[in-house]
């Protein structure tokens, strides 16, 4: 197994990250505080992101939270208070697919609470795998503050779910999260790293610019019409069909062998 961890400069402790099999694990690591978002991790959280993205090395990226209670419950309101925020800007809790250009598929291990700003960074990531214990909130409106970063969240679940979220403050569970397809997978919280692991192993396997063209793809549907999102599909594809890991795949298949990715 070939490993290499990295903390970064900024985070130093409270955000960890390491690359294992061409996964890139990005772990907030404030147990003792519900691995809440004060300046050192949301800064280290955008470094680590950009860092996973530049490294050709990882295929997928892992958001998680340490300890088994929670994935991340939200900003650090003691921060927040003692800076009287007001309205925080777009990029103040880094958002992969909005304000970073994250091009890899990102797995959020969903590990306990994912609440406010825990649940923008799972509502962020393409896909979550959540363990039994898992609770997802739109926590906001119980202490008078805004989620306008929960805009998409009608566009993954049904509407009338989202309303309820976005009107009650009440989290769903995690069994509930997967009824209405909020969630990928949901696991006993012992098995949450393994499952999660099995299913990057299985997108990494796969050729880098079909991943990435497959993410993308996803993402046009919320843009466009059904006929320009054919279009904006043909325009994603095309550089995946010209390049050399599409013609390596076919040799491969021809000498049954397994492809050797290139990523170009």
């Amino acid at each position: 197994m070939n490993t290499v961890t990295e903390e970064t400069n900024t985070a130093g402790e409270q955000v960890l990250y390491e690359v294992i099999d061409r996964t890139a694990w990005i772990t907030i690591n404030r147990p003792q505080a519900r691995n809440a978002l004060n300046a050192a991790v949301r800064e280290g959280l955008r470094e680590c992101f950009l860092a996973a993205e530049g490294d050709d090395e990882v295929a997928v990226i892992v958001l998680t939270g340490a300890g088994q209670k929670a994935f991340c419950a939200g900003g650090d309101l003691k921060e927040m208070a003692d800076a009287s925020l007001t309205i925080p800007p777009p990029d103040y809790v880094p958002q992969p697919n909005r304000t970073l250009d994250i091009s890899k598929p990102i797995i959020a291990a969903v590990n306990g609470l994912a609440l406010a700003g825990g649940f923008l960074l799972a509502q962020s990531a393409d896909l979550i795998v959540a363990a039994e214990n898992a609770k997802f909130g739109v926590t906001e409106i119980k202490i008078g503050r805004g989620a306008p970063w929960a805009a998409p969240l009608a566009w993954l679940i049904p509407p009338r779910i989202a309303m309820e979220m976005l009107v009650t403050g009440d989290p769903l569970a995690a069994d509930r999260a997967y009824e209405v397809g909020l969630v990928n997978d949901v696991v006993p919280a012992e098995r949450l790293q393994e499952r999660v692991a099995e299913l990057a192993a299985t997108i990494a396997a796969n050729a880098p610019l079909s991943v990435r063209a497959g993410k993308a793809t996803v993402y046009a549907t919320a843009h466009h019409t059904r006929d320009e999102a054919f279009d904006a599909a043909e325009d994603i594809w095309r550089d995946v069909y010209l390049s050399e890991d599409a013609q390596e795949g076919l040799q491969a298949f021809v000498e049954k062998r397994k492809p050797m990715w290139q990523a170009r």
